[in-house]
């Protein structure tokens, strides 16, 4: 039963996150922030992600999920409350720094307590289930925070979604007193052959490991993806003059498809292997990119939207499938923990570059590119899979 209270507390925290990045977004845009500040707001996201990710698996690791779940809610509230008191780009930029420091919290915990309480047999469905949660959020989130812009205003917005991004913390400090590990199933990862990369100390020596390495590569490059559709697409909506509640409802339809697609995650698992589904998915994720700067039409772009949720819903559980299969015994956390730091570090660099394309030259060159980088990682699984004989 403890995977579903995981399960439920994901939408709970999800619907937070994705509702906080799409009003700090449009706050920044209502405080005349240019895109390459939007870039570096969508940078600051992944601060605390690159920069902790590795120890909150090490700590996950050692003294279980509880306190790191109930630090990642106080931070999601306190990364709303901020611009609300402070209301500067400042203010906004401090806060999204917070939102991240919730994401690496919650994320890598969750990610790694899911697999803990999975055996090998279940291991596949409770990951798709939990990225269905995550989608439930992804879904909820923009809706929310686009109905709040529209009809609170953006300062308004960030009290309300920060006094209800501290609800975790209550409810787990409240009723959830006992280790949140309780009646796991042990862990049993791949087995490391002796000598390998991913057997020694380091955590950075886990690289050495050629399926390590290519699925924190493959990852990147997916989160990296998602990361600059999340920061331009408000962006480009709003430069075309669409209301901040139809925004919502356009980067909304991202979640529904993800929502959809990974209710038969396990099903395409068994049929495309795991590097034939990402190779698919990258595929999706960059056609739809790369025609999104070619409409207006809210309902186009929903559409395009919705594709682009495929191909992203499909790729990131299957990822986390991966780098929690081959993380070395007693190490999942730290593992995940690798893979966040990786995808992170991919996601503060890109917004600043794609941001300073995007003022200098527009938004058109900027979703070409992220298409073009979704291509070369459909490429790269594609080979992986050869390799892999699939």
């Amino acid at each position: 039963m403890m995977v579903y209270f995981i399960f439920a507390l994901n939408v709970f925290q999800g619907s937070s996150l994705f509702a906080n990045r799409i009003v700090l977004s449009l706050f920044a845009l209502e405080l005349g922030a240019q895109p390459l500040t939007v870039g570096l707001l969508a940078a600051l996201f992944s601060l605390f992600p690159a920069l902790l990710a590795v120890t909150v698996g090490r700590l996950a690791d050692r003294f279980g999920a509880r306190w790191l779940l109930i630090a990642g809610s106080l931070g999601g509230g306190a990364g709303m409350l901020l611009p609300h008191v402070g209301a500067s780009l400042w203010a906004v930029l401090a806060g999204g720094a917070l939102c991240g420091l919730s994401l690496v919290c919650c994320n890598v915990t969750s990610q790694n307590l899911v697999g803990i309480l999975s055996n090998p047999e279940n291991r596949a469905r409770n990951f798709s289930n939990y990225s269905l949660s995550y989608s439930g959020g992804q879904l909820l989130g923009p809706l929310t925070g686009g109905f709040l812009v529209q009809h609170l205003g953006a300062m308004s917005s960030c009290l309300s979604l920060g006094l209800f991004g501290l609800i975790p913390a209550f409810i787990l400090l409240a009723f959830m007193r006992k280790p949140l590990e309780a009646g796991a199933e042990k862990h049993t990862p791949k087995k490391t052959p002796k000598g390998s990369g991913a057997a020694r100390t380091g955590t950075l020596a886990m690289l050495r490991d050629p399926a390590v390495r290519q699925t924190c590569i493959t990852g990147s490059m997916l989160s990296s993806g998602l990361n600059m559709y999340s920061a331009y697409m408000p962006v480009y909506a709003h430069s075309i003059g669409l209301a901040p509640s139809v925004i919502g409802i356009v980067v909304s339809m991202n979640a529904t498809a993800a929502f959809v697609i990974r209710g038969f995650l396990p099903k395409m698992v068994a049929h495309f292997r795991e590097q034939g589904s990402i190779a698919i998915s990258f595929m999706a994720g960059a056609v739809a990119l790369m025609l999104i700067p070619f409409f207006e039409s809210p309902v186009i772009l929903g559409m395009l939207s919705f594709m682009f949720g495929i191909g992203m819903g499909a790729g990131q559980p299957v990822i986390t499938m991966l780098m929690f299969a081959n993380s070395p015994p007693g190490r999942s956390g730290e593992s995940i923990g690798l893979k966040v730091t990786t995808n992170h570090l991919t996601n503060m660099v890109s917004p600043i570059v794609f941001g300073t394309i995007a003022t200098g030259f527009g938004l058109l060159p900027m979703f070409m590119l992220n298409g073009l980088m979704l291509g070369a990682g459909s490429a790269f699984s594609y080979l992986n899979r050869r390799r892999a004989g699939e």
